[in-house]
């Protein structure tokens, strides 16, 4: 297997980064233009695998071609087209990589059904690959019931295709939410392009509407962010800019900017971005937090205590064990390489508690997992010393120039 060594020659953090565009903003949009059936202008489009992929196949889609759609690992896109490809003509196959095969769609796709969409299962029942057919009376039932700690990307799905629908739909989410941030995402992005909810309780209705397409602009993405705050943490003299990051923002990964002040770094925002500063409060010893409304910031967090020692308890992370990968078992194995130890608790719970400061010694070698947060979190502990990072093409990169005091550096940018 394909490795490459990242070495940290450098003593300080000056420059500017320019990232990439929110992955769930720009496959959201993506959805609400295909579903409104009308062109309209994204700018800052995400350049992540996830979301090419998406384009992709919705252009596919639309040519009704013979081929099977092949999401290859990307949940999202997979998840999304379910629910696009429910309500469109003609019949496709959609399938993904072997991981994909693994992941499950039951609910989903028993919860299209219950809608009058016809899909059927070609191999493991309540796994991909699917056959999905012309619809026969889609909405036919205007209310549906689907756990609330499942995938927020079930429920975005539903909803997202809600407008369109000749009734509309009421989505009751049964049990405590645990992805909220992403649902309030779909939510605004909705409305900004006209559609109109009511949310009571855990009750969501969506009215039969039109979407009214508009230009717009994709924001930076925060979880992308949280590798260069990573870096700020680790380097003893930083002062960073990251482009189109903006306090008022959709992301639940915006959080980020407050959990990172006990960690000495400062966000000051400012009219194109934000600006990483140190901010000389010494590095925690503990650090607890609930991980609930933004479970893509624990891979790096639990990377950051482990580089300062900081003793870690996180919880509310009960979908990280369904993502690309088994996020907390990964964790745990490649932690182990530094010497931290990770003790996850409840599975059921999604908590975990870490213990130890790492030892970067003998230029470790950590696996991926074929998931791109696990290259991207554990790439700032070269800082520390020199690491290998396996499979090093499970990330997409796009190349930036920072300008690193006097020096010019090449830094990659995650775009899954």
């Amino acid at each position: 297997m394909k490795t490459i060594q990242i070495s940290c020659p450098l003593d300080s953090l000056k420059g500017t980064v320019a990232l990439a565009g929110s992955k769930s903003i720009s496959n959201r949009v993506l959805m609400i233009r295909a579903f409104s059936g009308r062109d309209f202008p994204i700018a800052g489009l995400g350049n992540a695998a996830d979301t090419v992929t998406l384009q992709r196949l919705l252009a596919s889609a639309a040519q009704t071609s013979v081929e099977p759609l092949d999401a290859g690992p990307a949940g999202t896109t997979f998840r999304f087209l379910t629910a696009y490809l429910a309500a469109q003509k003609g019949t496709q196959v959609l399938t993904g990589s072997e991981r994909m095969q693994q992941r499950p769609i039951g609910l989903l796709v028993d919860a299209l059904r219950e809608l009058g969409a016809r899909i059927d299962y070609l191999e493991k029942e309540g796994y991909p690959p699917l056959r999905i057919h012309s619809p026969q009376g889609l909405g036919r039932v205007a209310v549906l019931s689907i756990p609330a700690d499942t995938s927020s990307q079930y429920i975005t799905a539903l909803l997202l295709l809600a407008p369109t629908l000749p009734a509309g739909l009421q989505l009751k989410l049964e049990g405590t939410i645990v992805s909220r941030p992403y649902i309030e995402m779909t939510l605004r992005l909705m409305q900004y392009f006209g559609v109109r909810h009511r949310w009571e309780g855990n009750l969501i209705a969506v009215p039969p509407q039109t979407y009214q397409p508009q230009p717009f602009r994709v924001e930076a993405d925060w979880s992308a962010a949280s590798y260069y705050y990573a870096l700020a943490v680790l380097f003893p003299d930083t002062d960073l800019a990251l482009g189109g990051l903006y306090a008022d923002s959709l992301q639940g990964d915006a959080v980020l900017a407050e959990m990172m002040e006990p960690f000495g770094i400062t966000t000051v925002f400012e009219p194109e971005g934000v600006r990483l500063r140190k901010n000389g409060k010494p590095l925690p010893q503990d650090f607890e937090y609930d991980f609930l409304r933004c479970p893509d910031l624990a891979q790096t967090l639990a990377v950051i205590c482990a580089a300062v020692g900081a003793r870690g308890r996180f919880s509310g992370l009960e979908t990280l064990r369904i993502k690309e990968t088994d996020r907390i078992a990964a964790l745990q194995a490649e932690l182990a390489k530094v010497g931290v130890a990770l003790r996850a608790e409840d599975p059921g719970q999604g908590s975990f508690v870490l213990q130890g400061r790492a030892k970067v010694q003998g230029r470790p070698v950590f696996s991926t997992y074929h998931d791109h947060r696990m290259a991207m979190a554990f790439a700032p502990l070269s800082v520390l010393g020199d690491i290998l990072v396996e499979d090093p093409e499970v990330v997409v990169v796009a190349v930036v120039v920072v300008v690193v005091d006097v020096e010019v550096v090449v830094v990659t940018v995650e775009t899954e």
